[in-house]
């Protein structure tokens, strides 16, 4: 099946009921404080979905769509302040004020990926937003989206996302920090003593989740894992035409949702519906997902 480009499918899910929410909730990760800050609802067709059957889509999906979000998520700790994904940048600036959070006060920015609905918040006007800000990119990322290569023998309209992830890593330059993500289970590499960035390649080359600890309490932001939540956690074996291997990002899915339902941990998702966040427990066929009130 030939893949559709990122942009053309964001662009066009943006025209069916996308609409500026401007959410945001604050809750807490042990002394942690988490925020979301939801830049647009909406809602994607059934289109985009890969491996789903009739059956699947009558049950899960009447109406022919999926609700779904575009989030990022703020993080105060003791010491640091700091940003995961940047959004489409619709509503970025005007949510961190209501938390009262002002842009030169994000001391870092750990990216999941490089697609445009999660790096877009991170210039204006071609100038860095987060001045004070380093930002942390998994190496298999950064090279996959500033390769000449690569951008070469993209369709035309995906290369404005491959302009925009080279645009922001000149902007920022020495600022931008490359990483190796950890393999599920491990921890050689932990920023700021309680966030543990974890490998979960296939949606994009070097997509990445974080594991944020604090006084035992556990929250994952797993990024773009999941989109279409209504149907892909009962059925964890339905893909997306956007990822970039569909066969990866299934395994990779399935593999941190029996981690994450096993020890307990919380979950926060790009693509969730406010408020965003919750918990997940598997059940008789796949998972369940409950929302946090």
């Amino acid at each position: 099946m030939k893949k559709l480009t990122f942009l053309l499918i964001f662009v066009a899910a943006l025209n069916l009921s996308c609409d500026d929410t401007s959410a945001v909730k604050t809750s807490n990760i042990g002394e942690y404080k988490f925020y979301l800050l939801s830049d647009l609802t909406g809602a994607f067709n059934q289109d985009l979905l890969v491996g789903a059957s009739d059956d699947m889509l009558k049950k899960y999906l009447p109406k022919g769509t999926f609700p779904i979000a575009v989030n990022c998520f703020a993080v105060r700790t003791p010491e640091k302040t700091i940003l995961i994904d940047s959004g489409a940048g619709s509503a970025l600036l005007a949510n961190l004020a209501k938390v009262k959070i002002a842009p030169n006060e994000i001391d870092a920015v750990f990216i999941t990926h490089m697609h445009y609905d999660h790096i877009g918040g991170l210039l204006k006007d071609g100038k860095p937003v987060f001045p004070n800000a380093d930002i942390y990119i998994a190496q298999a990322e950064q090279k996959y989206w500033t390769n000449e290569k690569e951008v070469a023998k993209a369709a035309e309209a995906a290369r404005s996302n491959f302009q925009l992830a080279i645009d922001v890593v000149k902007a920022y330059g020495s600022k931008v920090k490359p990483f190796t993500p950890n393999e599920l289970g491990q921890n050689k590499t932990k920023f700021f003593g309680g966030i543990t960035p974890i490998a979960a390649y296939g949606h994009t080359p070097g997509h990445t989740v974080y594991l944020i600890e604090s006084n035992n309490e556990k929250l994952m932001v797993w990024g773009d894992l999941v989109h279409a939540m209504v149907i892909q956690m009962p059925n964890p074996d339905v893909a997306l035409k956007f990822d970039t291997d569909n066969k990866t990002a299934i395994a990779v899915r399935k593999k941190i949702l029996k981690y994450i339902s096993d020890n307990k941990i919380s979950v926060a998702g790009m693509h969730i519906v406010p408020p965003g966040s919750g918990t997940i427990a598997a059940s008789d066929q796949g998972y369940s997902f409950t929302p946090f009130k």
